[in-house]
């Protein structure tokens, strides 16, 4: 093939067509100017003629077109039988290799920067999500309540529908909140919530597969987390601090009252503990002594130089004076 039509083999140069069709229109061409389109020749457009060698006269395009096609076809048909080949083979290696390659393509710790990112990441990990939710939630206002429980409401209760489970942390404030009440009014399915004094920063973990924890104050950064290790530290926290929250929904069963006071009013509403340093504010007043002469005291302090008393008489020598 000359560098002037250096193309595939089984394709039909310009040149290659022009010359074609003039052997069409004239009958024959002459093999000195058809040696200057090899294609013709690959492709079978143009073939020898018997009576005299130093001319070559066109293939029927019909009878052309026919064999091109099924020349295509058996190519197309190899192709596929290799690809089914290819597949077999594959298959059983990489049902081998899916846990390796998985952990060595997915970082264990990732970066999330922007609330757009941080929402799709975490709707992305509870797509195929049936398992459980955990979550810990801090309260950080009204309006940003309302507005994040209502973006998470559609997710969650999708997570629900395909029989998972949601379990909640809040904080005691949140038995109060009308958006986090309208939230389990709306939701149908396995979700339970509990409150405590005092959570920790905002916690998701899903199917115990992957967790998201802020990076930063203001939650614009995020860490996607999933490292074993770090996620069965994260469950097992959550499952710590279930334990000892309050229940609040499906039910909130009434909380027994101390003084007239429960376990989930805050803490400044209790009485003052009665610890040893506060026996000393409770201690009984000791009773004042009464008040004595300083020379009084001193005689007391000091026997030996109080002045002696005069002797007194004997009764009888009194009666008889």
């Amino acid at each position: 093939m000359t560098e002037a039509h250096a193309h595939g083999a089984q394709e039909l140069c310009e040149a290659g067509l022009d010359l074609y069709t003039s052997a069409l229109s004239e009958g024959r061409v002459s093999a000195e100017r058809a040696a200057e389109t090899p294609c013709l020749l690959d492709l079978g457009l143009l073939q020898p003629d018997i009576e005299d060698l130093r001319w070559l006269r066109p293939v029927a395009p019909t009878l052309a077109l026919h064999r091109l096609l099924r020349g295509l076809e058996d190519r197309v048909a190899d192709t596929r039988r290799r690809e089914e080949w290819l597949a077999e083979t594959f298959e059983g290696l990489m049902a081998a290799n899916s846990r390796q390659t998985m952990v060595a393509d997915t970082p264990l710790i990732n970066t999330l920067s922007g609330f757009d990112r941080i929402n799709e990441a975490i709707e992305a990990a509870m797509v195929n999500a049936s398992g459980e939710l955990l979550a810990i939630q801090p309260n950080r206002g009204t309006q940003d309540t309302a507005a994040r429980l209502a973006f998470s409401l559609r997710r969650d209760q999708a997570l629900l529908d395909r029989g998972g489970r949601i379990r909640t942390l809040y904080q005691h404030t949140a038995r109060h909140s009308p958006a986090v009440i309208a939230r389990y009014e709306e939701l149908r399915g396995d979700a339970e919530a509990r409150t405590l004094d005092e959570i920790t920063d905002r916690l998701i973990v899903v199917d115990g597969t992957v967790a998201f924890i802020p990076a930063n104050a203001d939650r614009t950064l995020a860490l996607e987390i999933r490292h074993p290790a770090l996620l069965a530290f994260f469950t097992t926290t959550f499952d710590r601090l279930w334990r000892l929250a309050s229940p609040m929904y499906p039910e909130a069963p009434q909380q027994p009252a101390f003084n007239g006071i429960t376990p989930r009013q805050p803490r400044h509403s209790r009485p003052p503990h009665r610890g040893p340093h506060r026996r000393r504010h409770r201690r009984p007043a000791r009773p004042q002594r009464p008040y004595r002469p300083r020379a009084h005291r001193q005689a007391r302090r000091h026997p030996r130089q109080r002045e002696p008393r005069p002797a007194r008489l004997p009764h009888r020598t009194l009666r008889d004076s």
